[in-house]
C-alpha cells in the first residue's frame, strides 16, 4: 500500500478549505471560538483540525472512507489483519481486549504487572481472572518477564482459560518470550492478548526485541503517543489471526464503541494517521537515532563512580534504567535531585532505580543534561555507603487470595475502616502506586500482612497512588464485611 498518503489528514484538510458555515459540535467553530489566551500560546491553525464526523471526514465507529483507509495503511504497515484507531488511549483497548475475550464468569489469565485498566476490563467483562506472576530481577529490584513455563503451568491448572493477558514489554523494557508463550496458548486454543503500550516502535529495527503480532499474538494494544510521536491519548489496537476465536474482530468492533467516546477527537486521530506516516518512511532511521542516542549515554554513566544502568538481551534498548544505590541514593531521591536542581525529569523512580525513555525526538544535548546530572550527583554522594540491600530492594508479596471476583467486589456493598486495622479484611477497591498504575490490591482480595507492608512503605513514603483519597492519604480503606 502506498504509504506515503495521509487519507485522514488530508480529507480533515479538504473540509477545512471548503471555509464550511459550521453549525455542527464543536462549538469553538473551527478555531473562532477559541480562547484568545490560548492561541496567544500555542497558535490557531491547530484548533481548525479539531472538526467533528462529516461526509469528508468519516465515522471512527462506522468508517467507510478516510479513517477506514488510515487504518488499513496502519495494519499494513503492522502487518495486521485489522487495526482500530483509539482515542481513549490504550486503556480502552485493554478493556476492549478483556471484554471481547470472555464472557461473566469465565476464566482469563491476566499477568499480575498488568496496568489497572486490565482490572477495568475485568469489572466490565465479570472474567474472572486467573492471575500469573512475572519473574523478579532481584538484582536490579524490579519485576521481569513472564516466563512460558508460568503461562503453560497456569494453563495446565486451567484449561478452560479463554485468553492469556500480558504486557509486553514492560515498564521497563523487559520482554516475555512471546513466540513460545503464544505456541502454549494456541495449544489450548487460547487468545494471546498483549498490552504493548510501550512496544509500537518493537517493529522497526532489529537489535530491538520481537513485536507481539510478530511473535503470534493474537490482539495487542499499542499507545502510540508514548514514543512514535503521536498525541496524547492516541493508541492503536490490531488483531491478527491464528485460527483462535473466529468471533474476536466482531466482538472487539462492537466492545470499541462500549470504551471509546462517540465525539472523537480529530486532532488525535490525525495525529495517528501522521505517526503512521512517520514511521513507514522514516521508521528504521527514528529508531537507530534513539538506540544511539540511549548507547551513547550508557557508555557515559557507567564510567560514573557510583551509577549503574541495566543491560540485558530481552530488553528494549531505548529504555535507560539507572541506579545509584551506591553511593545511598534510592530511586526515589534520585529523581527528585534530577528534577529539582538540574530540571532533568525522568519517567518514574522506583525503591532503587530511575526509568529513563529516549525517543527519536531527544538530542544528544538533553542526554548530556543527564550525563552531567549524574556525574555532578556522584561527586557531591561518593563515599556515602552503599544502600543495603534489605532496605533497597522490597520483596513482592505474594498473590493474595481472592475471594470474589473484581466485578462482585466493585458492586458489592462496602464499608471503611481504618488502614492500620485493614489485615484480613476483604479490599473492596484497588491500590496501585502511580506511575506505573500496576495494582497491588486488587478489589475483592484478602488483605495480607505482606501486601498491607508493602503499601505501607509507599504510604510512608508519601508515593503518588491510584485507590486511595481525594488528598493522596490513605487513612481509610473500603473493605467488603463477610
Amino acid at each position: 500500500m502506498e504509504q506515503n498518503r495521509t487519507p485522514l489528514l488530508d480529507a480533515v484538510t479538504k473540509f477545512i478549505d471548503k471555509k464550511p458555515a459550521y453549525f455542527m459540535v464543536p462549538g469553538h467553530r473551527l478555531e473562532k471560538g477559541i480562547s484568545s489566551h490560548w492561541t496567544d500560546k500555542v497558535g490557531e491553525k491547530i484548533f481548525a483540525y479539531d472538526v467533528t464526523e462529516t461526509p469528508f471526514t468519516d465515522d471512527l465507529h462506522c468508517p467507510q472512507d478516510a479513517i477506514d483507509k488510515a487504518q488499513k495503511l496502519l495494519a499494513a504497515l503492522y502487518r495486521a489483519d485489522q487495526s482500530f484507531f483509539l482515542v481513549n488511549g490504550s486503556t480502552c483497548g485493554n478493556e476492549a481486549m478483556i471484554l471481547s475475550a470472555a464472557f461473566e464468569g469465565e476464566k482469563i489469565m491476566v499477568a499480575r504487572n498488568a496496568h489497572k485498566s486490565a482490572m477495568m476490563g475485568l469489572i466490565l467483562s465479570g472474567a474472572k481472572p486467573v492471575y500469573v506472576m512475572p519473574e523478579v530481577i532481584w538484582d536490579w529490584g524490579i519485576q521481569g518477564e513472564i516466563t512460558e513455563n508460568s503461562v503453560r503451568k497456569g494453563l495446565e491448572e486451567n484449561p478452560d482459560c479463554k485468553a492469556v493477558f500480558l504486557v509486553n514489554p514492560s515498564y521497563y523494557g523487559v520482554c516475555s518470550d512471546l513466540e513460545a508463550i503464544a505456541k502454549v496458548c494456541h495449544t489450548y486454543e487460547a487468545l494471546l492478548l498483549v498490552d504493548e503500550a510501550h512496544g509500537g516502535h518493537l517493529y522497526f529495527h532489529d537489535v530491538l526485541p520481537t513485536g507481539a503480532l510478530e511473535a503470534g499474538a493474537d490482539v495487542c494494544v499499542q499507545s502510540m503517543h508514548k514514543v512514535t510521536g503521536a498525541l496524547t491519548q492516541s493508541s492503536v489496537l490490531h488483531i491478527k489471526y491464528h485460527g483462535v476465536g473466529s468471533t474476536i474482530l466482531e466482538r472487539i468492533a462492537q466492545n470499541l464503541q462500549l470504551v471509546q467516546s462517540t465525539s472523537p477527537s480529530y486532532l488525535l486521530l490525525t495525529s495517528l494517521d501522521c505517526a503512521r506516516y512517520e514511521l513507514a518512511l522514516h521508521g528504521t532511521e527514528m529508531m537507530e537515532k534513539a538506540l544511539s542516542l540511549t548507547a551513547y549515554a550508557k557508555k557515559k554513566i557507567v564510567e560514573i563512580p557510583g551509577f549503574r544502568c541495566m543491560e540485558g538481551s530481552q530488553v528494549d534498548n531505548t529504555r535507560l534504567v539507572l541506579s545509584a544505590c551506591e553511593i545511598g541514593l534510592t530511586g526515589y531521591a534520585l529523581e527528585k535531585l534530577l528534577s529539582e536542581k538540574y530540571a532533568v525529569y525522568v519517567e518514574l523512580s522506583d525503591q532503587e532505580n530511575v526509568l529513563v525513555i529516549v525517543t527519536y525526538a531527544n538530542e544528544k544535548q538533553d542526554l548530556d543534561r543527564l550525563i552531567t546530572a549524574c556525574a555532578e550527583i556522584s561527586k557531591a554522594y561518593i563515599g556515602n555507603a552503599t544502600l543495603r540491600r534489605e532496605n533497597r530492594c522490597l520483596l513482592f508479596p505474594q498473590l493474595p487470595q481472592q475471594v470474589m471476583t473484581p466485578r462482585s467486589a466493585y458492586f458489592a456493598k462496602k464499608i471503611f475502616v481504618g488502614w492500620q486495622e485493614a489485615v484480613g479484611r476483604v479490599s473492596g477497591q484497588m491500590i496501585a502506586p502511580y506511575p506505573p498504575g500496576i495494582p497491588v490490591l486488587y478489589p475483592g482480595e484478602r488483605i495480607t500482612q505482606e501486601v498491607w507492608a508493602y503499601i505501607e512503605h509507599f504510604r510512608r513514603e508519601g508515593r503518588h497512588m491510584h485507590g486511595v483519597d481525594k488528598e493522596g492519604k490513605l487513612e481509610k480503606i473500603q473493605i467488603i464485611p463477610e
